[in-house]
């Protein structure tokens, strides 16, 4: 099970090390997961909402959640992490050294790790990744900031490679330690940003099954891989198929999960949450309504700001279009006060000991008028809209979903009292994903996930803001996050490194590169009641994706729901609210 999709690796004893130190202890290896249930069955399916279709499977092209979580499943990475320690244990890697220095790093490929076609990982697959990575020619952007930290790694011999970082880094050892390895003898030669759909050679678990465009994707459970049956490994993925399904609008995917063609539905709309979750369905327990309460790092979600292009390159004119989103109206009157307001891009980084220092953005169309009267766009009497240097205030809303629309509507009237149009520009995800790559658009609704140790680098650094494909979309430019930036890259200590990344909180929230909006902290689970699962039901960190990993379908269950629903019975219900802390014990 790949876990790098939703966090951050840790630097362990090497931070402090005054000689070469080689991990893992003795053991470790073949240590069961903590989280698994040893009475999990395999066998069954599991039907999942993945949002709209992707344009590509290829995480290393499209960064997308769709294709991470398909990607995942295939390809497998030299470490992998202790789900509730975070700490590294092996993964393609059975040990690895890292010098004293802290800047070299040498991986052993464990011996019997092995392609789906029986073929041996060797460390010519991990040369083979990094230069795919690393070739100018591939849209591979947002890989490219964590390896280009390193020369390019040597392969000593069939199963050691070692990578040399060009200076101290805290995310070093996770960098090189992250990628998912990619077969050499399948994809030397091709081009590599034609690499989409079909990946015929495998390591991980799973393996690609039917593809119909647009609509599914299936992964089948591998019986030959070369984990299967390792004691870390027992209890996980149980299910002989996941089936993603794609919808263009959420609306779609909700009523066939009602109808039975998804099982397990993440819900991110505060009214289908409180007001369509009623019926004989939600009453006789057929299907599970659950709010899920674990350390799942809290991310962000806002408008985005291309700040490369008037109008959004003055800080006034961001301020004052943070100023006119009335989010406290929004969340009252179509989310139902499910969410609280963001004031910042790291949420998680800040409690009662350590609270946010960013006010709260208020409404105030009045300062908001004044700071575009100051930025010199001045309302034309004659026409009612805002005018600098005979150009009209109009910008478009790049998005990809109808469901948004409601929000822009009201957004929108706001803007326009204040004398701004704002123009909606739908597209499709591969359509919006090719705007976003160019940094082609205005403004667009961008939602980030969070990561348990904070890298502020790729979002938020100026080197990165060019960069096509990468994370800075924004094109945030700042000298002072640039220095505090570079001031965090050699502390191995967490605590003193979260201290530095509230200092860059604090000046990107003042720079207004986003309207930010709001958020959540926990997962709100809609799934049919035919599941077995640990106590906990998600892992410690991980959000719905790891029912898929934990989960299993339980025939006992699926019998009792059978006859409940053809003489419609009651089953008995599930726990509403799980909070992690509560339920697990080590």
């Amino acid at each position: 099970m790949k876990t790098w999709l939703w966090i951050f690796p840790l630097l362990l004893a090497a931070a402090v090390a005054g000689a070469d130190e080689t991990f893992p202890d003795k053991g470790w290896r073949d240590r069961p997961n903590p989280l698994a249930d040893p009475g999990a069955q395999v066998g069954g399916e599991i039907a999942v909402y993945l949002g709209q279709y992707p344009r590509s499977l290829n995480y290393y092209l499209d960064g997308s959640t769709q294709s991470a979580q398909v990607f995942g499943a295939l390809y497998e990475s030299l470490l992998d992490m202790d789900p509730l320690s975070a700490e590294y244990r092996p993964g393609l890697a059975e040990r690895w050294t890292i010098s004293a220095d802290k800047r070299t790093f040498t991986f052993q490929i464990d011996p019997a790790a092995r392609w789906s076609d029986g073929q041996a990982v060797t460390a010519q697959d991990v040369r083979f990744t990094y230069d795919t990575i690393m070739d100018p020619k591939h849209l591979t952007g947002a890989h490219k900031v964590a390896m280009e930290r390193f020369e390019a790694p040597v392969v000593v011999d069939e199963r050691t490679i070692r990578f040399r970082a060009r200076s101290v880094h805290w995310q070093n050892l996770g960098a090189a330690g992250g990628m998912s390895i990619l077969p050499r003898h399948v994809f030397h030669g091709r081009d590599f940003n034609k690499v989409n759909f079909e990946f015929p050679v495998v390591s991980g678990p799973y393996r690609l099954g039917t593809l119909t465009e647009g609509i599914a994707i299936t992964l089948e459970r591998r019986p030959d891989w070369w984990l299967r049956g390792a004691q870390r490994t027992r209890g996980t993925g149980n299910f002989e198929t996941i089936r993603f399904r794609f919808y263009a609008e959420n609306e779609n995917a909700f009523e066939a999960f009602k109808k039975g063609l998804i099982d397990l539905y993440p819900v991110y709309t505060a009214r289908q949450w409180v007001n369509e979750t009623s019926g004989p369905r939600f009453f006789n327990n057929w299907i599970v309504r659950q709010q899920v309460f674990n350390h799942k790092p809290v991310g962000f979600q806002g408008f985005a700001m291309n700040m490369r292009r008037p109008p959004f390159d003055d800080l006034r004119v961001r301020r004052a279009m943070s100023l006119l989103l009335d989010r406290e109206k929004l969340n009252q009157t179509m989310m139902y006060s499910q969410y609280f307001l963001h004031r910042s891009y790291y949420e998680d980084l800040y409690s009662l000991k350590t609270p946010c220092p960013n006010p709260l953005t208020p409404f105030d169309k009045h300062k908001a008028r004044e700071l575009l009267e100051q930025a010199g766009w001045l309302v034309d009497p004659a026409t009612g809209w805002r005018v600098k240097d005979g150009r009209r205030f109009v910008f478009k809303f790049l998005t990809r979903s109808a469901g948004t629309d409601k929000f822009l509507a009201v957004y929108a009237e706001d803007l326009k009292d204040a004398g701004i149009e704002l123009v909606i520009d739908q597209k499709d995800w591969a359509a919006w994903m090719k705007d976003m790559d160019g940094f082609n658009f205005d403004m667009t609704w961008a939602a980030w996930g969070a990561g348990i140790f904070k890298d502020p680098e790729g979002m938020w650094s100026s080197n990165e803001a060019d960069r096509l494909g990468g994370s800075n979309i924004t094109g945030f430019r700042n000298p002072a996050v640039d220095d505090l930036i570079a001031l965090q890259k050699e502390i191995f200590d967490v605590h003193k490194r979260n201290e530095i990344v509230r200092k860059i909180d604090q000046i990107v929230f003042n720079d207004y590169p986003f309207v930010l909006l709001w958020n959540i902290n926990y997962t709100r689970l809609l799934y049919w009641n035919k599941f077995g699962m640990p106590a906990t039901v998600l892992s410690k960190f991980g959000g719905e994706e790891s029912a898929y990993w934990y989960w299993w379908l339980d025939p006992d269950a699926v019998a009792v729901l059978k006859d409940a629903m053809a003489n419609n019975l009651a089953v008995p219900p599930q726990p509403a609210v799980v909070a992690f802390d509560d339920v697990f014990s080590p």
